[in-house]
């Protein structure tokens, strides 16, 4: 490739070709200047209730000092383990400005996976919603926690919907298990003792690490990936400039249905989004889709972020095509694909661009990001962010030219300082500071990249490549598809068939129908020759369907 960065050509007006990673020292120091800048507008809300800039630069003051007060030192880690609800970024805010290391944790894992976490990260203290803190009984004496402060759903919500989200989610819903874990703090409580004491700021630097954000683990164990405060003060100055000529500073709403401890919304919407005085109205739990739909009726939403399973749940949801999407500027999806299919029809409902990006925990999370002008191309994940290098290469580490797909590499002030207590792993995939992601792509002479499939998810079938990314999109336009999934199964004449697990949106679908569509889409090899129907597919927490489940279904 003769241009090294020939996606700059391409980058809308008014967008930088690099930003400065230190512009902000800290993270902390871009939230003292945040907070100041906007501190009358709202910057969260959750189930109606809100919090300005100043509520929560109090709150997480409060929050900071508390934690000081029970012995964590700065450098320690702390969990969080809740879904989206206006404690998260007190808290998160709070731990940072105490100088604590933040353990992002899903709410959903089950007490394996909290285990091998907290063990992994050395936890000492931890941020629960009382949801889950039966989970947490059963294996904290595993582990170096110390520090339990619990959470109910409705503790912010102030009187008397303070009251009654509690009795409902207590009471009738039942979503409490009994749990009894001795020295236990309410959050509330946590607040008020803080105020007691003044935070003493915690001068940290460029490269402490702030965030230890552990991998999904769809491909193995879950691993820290060790984010330090100049990886993501660069994500969120690299996301704010792509962004900036679009939006107003001080004036837009974004609905945040994906879970804040989830790396997209974390960086995307607590940090870039909030730098620049953007108001985050926080869906509770994105899966009731009501809710989501309530929430895009009380506020004018200019912008929001997803992933294709929740667009394409929101295009065939009744209340949603009655929504007025006179105020939607702007729409990113990532976490993973999204289907041509899914972006043409929900450009067709709400007139807004749905422009694909692309991340992994390992890089903050923002790689590259489809252009916000209209000039966006789906089916690819767009252009490199300001600062940002990419690289396809081949096994051999050969840099392959336009159009070749190969692995692509990624290299910028986001990429992650490496595996925590893992040098090895960290080893095979910091190489010569670039990212290997394992994710096989191509890049086009306008430098926009387009991810062909994952090496791990890859078909052989009679030793041609197949893309399960690629099936997924000609069974998903199918108009009796809801959603879909590809696999290789075992056979003994060619390697691996296709297989393909399908949710209907018609019933009327059938096996031969579905084939019969896909041989005039795809060439031979590439046809499922196995269709199963299913009511749901298993996904995680934010809706990105888990393949590797459904292989290991099918080897059982």
């Amino acid at each position: 490739m003769s241009d090294q960065r020939p996606w700059l050509k391409n980058y809308p007006s008014g967008i930088p070709a690099n930003i400065n990673p230190d512009e902000y020292a800290t993270l902390v120091d871009m939230l003292n200047d945040t907070f100041k800048k906007y501190s009358k507008r709202t910057a969260f809300s959750c189930m109606g209730k809100e919090l300005t800039f100043s509520e929560v630069d109090r709150l997480s003051n409060d929050f900071g000092a508390y934690l000081l007060s029970r012995g964590l030192n700065p450098g320690d880690k702390i969990a969080l383990m809740m879904p989206n609800l206006l404690q998260y970024p007190i808290a998160l805010f709070g731990a940072l400005r105490a100088g604590l290391v933040v353990v992002n944790t899903n709410p959903l894992y089950t007490p394996r996976e909290m285990r091998h976490q907290f063990t992994d990260s050395g936890a000492k203290a931890i941020v629960i919603a009382e949801n889950f803190a039966s989970n947490l009984q059963r294996i904290i004496g595993d582990t170096n926690i110390q520090t339990v402060i619990t959470t109910s759903i409705g503790e912010m919500l102030g009187f008397p919907k303070k009251l009654i989200v509690n009795f409902v989610v207590r009471n009738i819903k039942k979503m409490v298990p009994s749990y009894d874990i001795p020295n236990t703090v309410s959050f509330s409580d946590a607040l008020q003792q803080g105020r007691k004491f003044s935070l003493k700021p915690h001068q940290g630097s460029a490269d402490d690490v702030v965030l230890l954000q552990y991998t999904g683990g769809t491909t193995g164990v879950a691993k820290g990936a060790m984010l330090t405060n100049r990886n993501l003060v660069a994500n969120m100055l690299q996301i704010r400039a792509w962004m900036m000529p679009f939006l107003k500073e001080g004036e837009e709403v974004a609905l945040n249905p994906l879970p804040l401890y989830h790396i997209f919304a974390f960086t995307v919407n607590c940090l870039a989004l909030m730098s620049f005085g953007t108001t985050n109205v926080l869906v509770t739990n994105a899966r009731d889709l009501p809710s989501v739909v309530d929430a895009l009726k009380s506020y004018p939403v200019s912008l929001t972020t997803g992933v294709n399973t929740l667009f394409n749940a929101l295009v065939n949801h009744e209340g949603f095509k009655a929504l007025d999407f006179s105020s939607l500027k702007v729409t990113v999806g990532g976490g993973m694909a999204v289907q041509r299919s899914v972006a043409e029809s929900w450009q067709k409902l709400t007139g807004c661009q749905l422009s694909e990006g692309y991340g992994m925990t390992e890089s903050s999370p923002v790689v590259s990001v489809n252009p916000l002008d209209g000039t966006g191309r789906i089916g690819t994940i767009g252009l490199p962010v300001p600062s940002t290098d990419v690289r396809i290469v081949d096994q051999q580490g050969n840099v392959l030219g336009y159009e070749q797909p190969g692995e692509l590499q990624v290299r910028g002030p986001q990429v992650m300082k490496g595996y925590y207590n893992r040098p090895e792993e960290t080893a095979k995939t910091l190489k010569e500071g670039w990212l290997c992601t394992g994710d096989i792509a191509t890049l086009d002479a306008d430098g926009f990249l387009r991810i062909v499939d994952r090496q791990k998810d890859m078909i052989l079938v009679s030793g041609f490549n197949v893309y399960p990314n690629e099936v997924e999109e000609v069974v998903a336009s199918h108009p009796k598809v809801l959603e879909c999934a590809a696999i290789g199964i075992a056979d003994e004449k060619s390697g691996e068939v296709v297989k393909v697990f399908v949710v209907k949106k018609d019933n009327s679908l059938t096996e031969k129908e579905l084939i019969a569509f896909c041989r005039e889409e795809l060439t031979g090899y590439k046809v499922p020759k196995k269709v199963e129907f299913r009511k749901e597919l298993p996904k995680t927490n934010v809706g990105k369907i888990l393949r590797r489940e459904l292989r290991e279904e099918a080897k059982s």
